[in-house]
């Protein structure tokens, strides 16, 4: 049987969640139950986006065939998904999007009265609609469609393998790693955070997952609230860049630049791994400084971890797959199908309620991916019609002065910007719209430049004023928000560091010989190591101000690889090793 095309395949996957949406699934929720009105309201939101997705289904031979020439059923059907869209978005995901996708629609209908490089031909109501609802260069777009290809199946896959005992065991495992080093509650959160939030592939939900037990020990073994949440907050948020599974925006990224996704997760490893090298030794320093001591009580009994060994199966099985050029859809069927299998076969098996909640808590991740990748695609349409991507690239380069540090600068912040009021897979889509083309223009490599946009988007989970990891981590902790938010920023600051490491050291992607590899990685680490005992006021012992502001100067040497910036880098954190500790 031949696979559906994309006009028939995608609009029946966002019928189908959006069904699920106007009917409370994975809605953000209001203060109250919704009122009659409001129940109607949402029958009716659903049944105009079934018809609207459902006309292309039975209509898309007709369509193709008068190509161009779209009927006046078209563009009103049209105008139904667009606005469908828009709902699902605010209603998913808040405001954020459905601005950028609104000011996406009013700058292709105003083009001819722009200012200057912003300016164009300026497209009506009828041509844009067609454009985003009759092609696949807008709403029925890449992103909608990883959604519909693979995303489901991996939110599923997380969900099982967390209800059959895989999300327990992966925390004792972290426990057992570092349970019983300085800070070990506050590692042991960062490392079971790496692990989730590999799988659920989203900042927020891994904070409510395995915050609701790791912020409490973190408190209980001395550290203050505010910072106990935002450990929590920049562990999750890391999570999303971690391999194998990494967030969906991954599998956006490897469609989008038509790169295999194993070699995308292959050379995320490294980054991601010296994200992670960074906040354990901030939280090491930060511990040292509190003067919090080892607990030997913390390691996990490593009986009933050896028992439930088998439950990691469906996590190699994905690997597996991945490894060997499977296609993700291929690894995340045999992932869920592992999943279940082992879920049935452990004591105690998954029954039917726990089978349940996974499946409600799969469907409440695909509804708002989904959501976001289809209203991001809104933005994704204007910018191929109106040619803006090519524009602001443009921009970009001539206001960086065809220098690569200010593009990277002015991509990241508009990144951050972005990703501030927008998941991070429509921050992503959004970005590689918009900003990748310069990079590329400038010399980055193809991966590399996405890679690069992908870190930024994910970042701003922790970054101010908009920081929706740290906002969830303060519920959990009982700290200040914007306090919290704060310190993740702080504790994260190897994610805004390390993308332009690897930028201008590609065997940091695993690019190179293996010689380059390796001394890449060394004087990464050094680096990393270096921001973390800058950021936290603590090496050996306390730290001066002015050490802190050389480790800093350091950190920022060894983002270029070069025998003098290293050296340099390496002579400070060699110095400050040395150096008494600040009384």
């Amino acid at each position: 049987m031949a696979p559906f095309t994309a006009l028939v395949q995608r609009p029946v996957h966002l019928a189908l969640l959006a069904c699920l949406a106007f009917a409370g699934v994975g809605v953000r929720r209001g203060t109250g139950e919704p009122s009659a009105r409001d129940r109607v309201l949402a029958w009716i939101l659903a049944s105009a986006t079934v018809v609207a997705c459902l006309y292309l289904v039975t209509q898309h031979t007709e369509l193709v065939r008068r190509s161009g020439a779209p009927t006046a059923a078209d563009l009103v059907l049209g105008g139904v998904a667009v606005v469908a869209v828009l709902e699902l978005a605010r209603r998913t995901t808040g405001w954020g999007l459905v601005t950028v996708a609104v000011a996406a629609l009013v700058y292709a209908v105003a083009g001819p009265h722009l200012p200057g490089i912003l300016a164009h031909r300026g497209y009506g109501p009828g041509r844009l609609i067609e454009h985003l609802y009759l092609s696949t260069e807008g709403i029925w777009g890449v992103p909608l469609g990883v959604s519909a290809d693979f995303v489901y199946l991996f939110i599923l896959f997380g969900a099982l393998l967390d209800a059959a005992g895989g999300g327990a065991l992966l925390i004792a495992l972290a426990r057992g790693v570092a349970g019983r080093t300085r800070g070990g509650p506050a590692k042991t959160a960062a490392v079971a955070s790496a692990f989730m939030g590999s799988l659920s592939g989203s900042a927020v939900a891994n904070v409510v997952t395995t915050g609701s037990f790791t912020i409490p020990l973190m408190k209980r073994a001395g550290f203050r609230p505010a910072f106990a949440g935002a450990i929590e907050a920049a562990a999750s948020t890391g999570g999303q860049l971690m391999p194998p599974v990494m967030g969906a925006g991954a599998f956006i990224l490897a469609t989008w630049t038509s790169i295999p996704y194993a070699q995308v997760a292959l050379a995320a490893a490294v980054p991601a791994a010296l994200y992670y090298v960074a906040l354990l030794m901030a939280i090491h320093f930060r511990a040292g400084r509190m003067g919090i001591e080892p607990d030997p009580g913390t390691d996990a009994d490593d009986g009933p971890v050896l028992v439930r060994l088998p439950l990691l199966l469906p996590l190699a099985v994905v690997v597996f797959f991945l490894a060997t050029g499977r296609s993700p859809m291929r690894a995340a069927f045999w992932g869920v199908t592992s999943a279940v299998g082992v879920g049935l076969l452990r004591r105690p098996r998954l029954d039917g309620p726990a089978l349940r909640r996974a499946v409600e808590g799969a469907a409440t991740g695909a509804v708002q991916v989904a959501a976001a990748c289809a209203a991001a695609g809104i933005v994704v349409g204007v910018a191929s019609l109106t040619g803006i991507g090519l524009r602001l690239s443009g921009l970009i380069v001539t206001l960086s002065g065809g220098h690569l540090l200010p593009a990277l600068g002015l991509t990241a912040l508009g990144s951050i910007v972005l990703g501030m009021g927008l998941p991070t897979t429509a921050a992503y889509v959004v970005l590689a719209a918009l900003g990748a083309p310069a990079l590329v223009e400038l010399g980055v490599p193809l991966l590399a430049a996405h890679l690069f946009i992908f870190y930024f988007g994910c970042i701003s989970n922790v970054t101010p004023p908009v920081s929706l990891a740290a906002y969830a981590a303060a519920g959990l902790s009982g700290a200040s928000p914007m306090t919290t938010a704060l310190h993740a920023m702080v504790l994260a600051g190897a994610g805004f560091l390390v993308p332009f490491m690897f930028v201008y050291g590609p065997p940091l992607l695993l690019q190179g010989g293996v010689g380059e590899i390796l001394l890449a990685v060394t004087t990464a680490t050094a680096g990393v190591t270096a921001l973390a005992a800058a950021g936290m006021g603590w090496l050996r012992g306390p730290l001066s101000p002015v050490f802190r502001g050389l480790l800093a100067a350091a950190a920022l040497a060894l983002i270029f690889p070069g025998v003098w910036t290293d050296g340099f880098g390496l002579a400070i954190l060699g110095l400050a090793l040395l150096v008494p500790p600040a009384r």
